[in-house]
């Protein structure tokens, strides 16, 4: 089985590093714009599987020649390469699968559904974290009830050992953060798709240690296209991220007084956009290389079970890896990713065609590869 990854930053480093493991890959093509990152990569992948190549992730032509040969293509770039990345990955006659990021993007990847069906390929968006892991997690869970009424997902990532005022470290893009904290949410209420505000209905959530108490608020985008899925379904479903408590009141409160904003102001002179200062400050305060972080999962769902009212909850918590320098972000998006990519190059996944990844991959043999690479999931179920 032949892979093509395109992008070595945290994700694709954990993507590759995964498929690599599995004996009956035989190559990983590593392809990036940066020379200087692909080096580093390869050489602490420390395999003979391992190719790179530079590579313009907006030169689709490019993308498209590279890809050529390969079982499977994996974006592991900005979700705004993503559309011209799987028309031309299905171009190229290659599986395409990425790690989502705009749910506007991945309904236009979606409509790519004649176009993959007539290669014979198979277009997977959103394989990472959230929307990712959780989502497929959340089907397992209504897959224990005969009718589900409401689903509740619930994810973050947090520093094991949180530093104030903010309790918060960087696991990813400082400026993706800023967009789920400020852009609506998507969510079922009463089966109808809403908008929600981001970080608005905080609740209070007890999680096993180390966290404790923790609070939860919708956030932008880890829904995803469940919301179209479900829509009509399920009486409720929503995504909300944990945070330690009060960091989302001092977000909030950051919103109001215009902190978050894209209109320039005027600074002794110069204009400057709020949001680019915050999130230069942002980066200043939550990147801290070799804090130790931890990703925390709990998803529960409602409904009916042979007439009766019933609960499915899953909980996983997983923590950053002293021996393969691996963060639970990396683990919890990068390993997702190679798990599905995984399935379409050894046909496990084989159906031509673009699909939401809650319809797309199946959930009881995607959460046993997630357990075969020490992602302790628990599950229970219960009559109400």
């Amino acid at each position: 089985m032949k892979y093509l990854i395109i992008g070595s930053g945290m994700q694709g480093r954990a993507c590759a590093y995964d498929l690599l493991r599995d004996p009956r890959t035989q190559r990983v093509l590593l392809a990036d714009v940066s020379e200087k990152g692909l080096s580093a990569v390869k050489k602490w992948l420390k395999s003979p599987k391992v190719r790179t190549r530079r590579l313009d992730a907006s030169d689709l032509a490019a993308v498209k020649r590279l890809a050529q040969g390969h079982d499977v293509t994996v974006s592991c770039v900005p979700y705004f390469f993503n559309l011209g990345l799987a028309k031309a990955a299905i171009e190229a006659g290659t599986h395409f699968i990425d790690l989502g990021g705009n749910t506007d993007i991945v309904r236009e990847e979606l409509a790519l559904h004649d176009r993959a069906k007539k290669r014979g390929v198979t277009v997977i968006p959103d394989n990472g974290l959230g929307p990712g892991m959780i989502n497929t997690i959340a089907v397992a869970a209504m897959e224990k009830l005969d009718k589900t009424d409401e689903v509740l997902i619930r994810d973050g990532g947090l520093p094991q050992h949180p530093a104030p005022p903010l309790n918060y470290m960087l696991t990813f893009s400082v400026h993706g953060l800023i967009n789920e904290y400020v852009e609506d949410a998507t969510a079922l209420r009463d089966f109808k798709r809403v908008a929600v505000p981001g970080l608005s209905e905080t609740e209070l959530i007890d999680l096993p240690a180390p966290l404790g108490r923790c609070e939860a608020a919708h956030a932008s985008g880890g829904l995803s296209t469940m919301a179209w899925t479900f829509a009509g379904k399920v009486r409720k479903m929503d995504n909300k991220l944990i945070r330690y408590p009060g960091h989302i009141s001092f977000i909030n409160t950051m919103r109001d007084l215009g902190f978050f904003s894209q209109d320039p102001v005027e600074v002794q002179g110069r204009k400057l956009a709020p949001r680019a200062l915050s999130a230069l400050l942002f980066e200043r305060h939550f990147d801290r290389p070799g804090d130790k972080d931890l990703v925390v999962i709990r998803v529960t769902a409602r409904g009916l079970k042979d007439g009766k009212k019933a609960e499915a909850v899953y909980d996983m918590m997983d923590f950053y890896d002293p021996r393969t320098k691996l963060t639970a972000m990396m683990r919890t998006t990068g390993f997702p990713a190679a798990i599905v990519a995984n399935m379409l190059a050894s046909k496990v996944i084989a159906k031509p065609g673009a699909y939401p990844v809650e319809t797309g991959v199946p959930a009881q043999p995607f959460l046993a590869e997630a357990r075969k690479r020490g992602f302790k999931l628990a599950s229970r179920f219960r009559f109400l």
